[in-house]
């Protein structure tokens, strides 16, 4: 049994880990576009998280258990993490991240929630006292400027402390599923973590908000999304097919070859693309000053991924 479970060898390589981020990025960013249609025809938020987590799950539980069984046996040591992974990188940053949203403006709670990189980075530093180089603390700086731009944070900005507590804690979140992920996949196969992660993940959402609650009739109205006009359930399936089956995939893959300060730094060209999803697909205007701020964080990322190897230096 402990060998079905054990992680097969395999060879670290940073390129294919910066394509698995990106490609999460561009699949995480892609679910806001995903997801609006149906909010705006009149499904909560948590209603769509629900049925985003939940199909997920049922999609990955079934998956697995008809091709690699293998997978879902866990050792009863291993039970926290899975259950602290589904219940944080899961089910609280998305949550959170509504609670936040519904009190703050979106763009202060997009800058919240993708402060995890400092987070991090300060994790990294003072907890497993890693030293980081110091161009690797000014990119981090840099792509946190570049998405307070993309963001647009000044506009319509008012003190919220619940809104800005939930805020902090999507963040903290957020940093949580890059460590847990980074800490899971070395003893476990990806696909086993996130399938066991979603299932716990979509409990927890179900209890916020119950399947019999949905409204499920709506979910066949067709919606404007771009030049088409698709029904709300063929959205739903994408956005759980593709901006989460396949980009929770992604990301916890690439933890297998690079390390957390810098996936979640690369990983915040996730705002950038759903920035463009929504110009592109909801015809939400995107800004001169967002296509500068998607440079500077751009950037602010290529300097971290430059500096990466010095991170995994002897401590400080």
């Amino acid at each position: 049994m402990v060998a079905e479970l054990a992680v097969s060898p395999h060879v670290v390589r940073r390129g294919r880990g910066t394509g698995l981020i990106l490609v999460a990025s561009l699949l995480f960013g892609c679910s806001g576009a995903l997801g609006k249609p149906a909010m705006l025809a009149g499904m909560s938020p948590e209603q769509v998280a629900a049925t985003r987590i939940g199909t997920s799950a049922l999609v990955l539980l079934a998956g697995v258990a008809l091709f690699r069984p293998a997978l879902l046996r866990v050792r009863r040591r291993e039970w926290p993490l899975l259950v602290a992974y589904g219940l944080v990188g899961v089910a609280g940053v998305q949550l959170l991240y509504f609670v936040a949203t519904s009190r703050i403006p979106v763009g202060i709670a997009i800058l919240l929630e993708f402060l995890s990189p400092v987070l991090i980075a300060l994790w990294t530093r003072f907890v497993r006292h890693v030293h980081l180089p110091r161009p690797m603390w000014f990119g981090i700086a840099l792509a946190t400027v570049g998405l307070a731009l993309v963001a647009q944070v000044w506009q319509g900005l008012r003190l919220d402390a619940a809104g800005l507590l939930a805020g902090l804690g999507a963040a903290v979140c957020s940093a949580a599923y890059f460590l847990l992920g980074e800490h899971g996949v070395a003893s476990r196969d990806p696909l086993g973590m996130v399938t066991w992660g979603m299932v716990v993940g979509a409990i927890a959402v179900c209890v916020v908000a119950p399947p019999w609650t949905v409204p499920w009739a709506l979910t066949t109205h067709y919606v404007d999304f771009g030049p088409w006009r698709p029904p709300i359930w063929l959205l739903l399936a994408a956005l759980a097919l593709f901006s989460t089956v396949l980009a929770y995939l992604a990301g916890i893959s690439a933890l297998r070859h690079l390390p957390a300060s810098v996936a979640s730094v690369l990983g915040l060209g996730e705002p950038v693309i759903a920035t463009a999803a929504a110009w592109a697909f909801l015809g939400e205007e995107l800004a001169w000053v967002q296509v500068l701020g998607a440079a500077i964080l751009l950037g602010g990322a290529l300097i971290v991924q430059l500096n990466s190897r010095a991170a995994t230096a002897a401590p400080g």
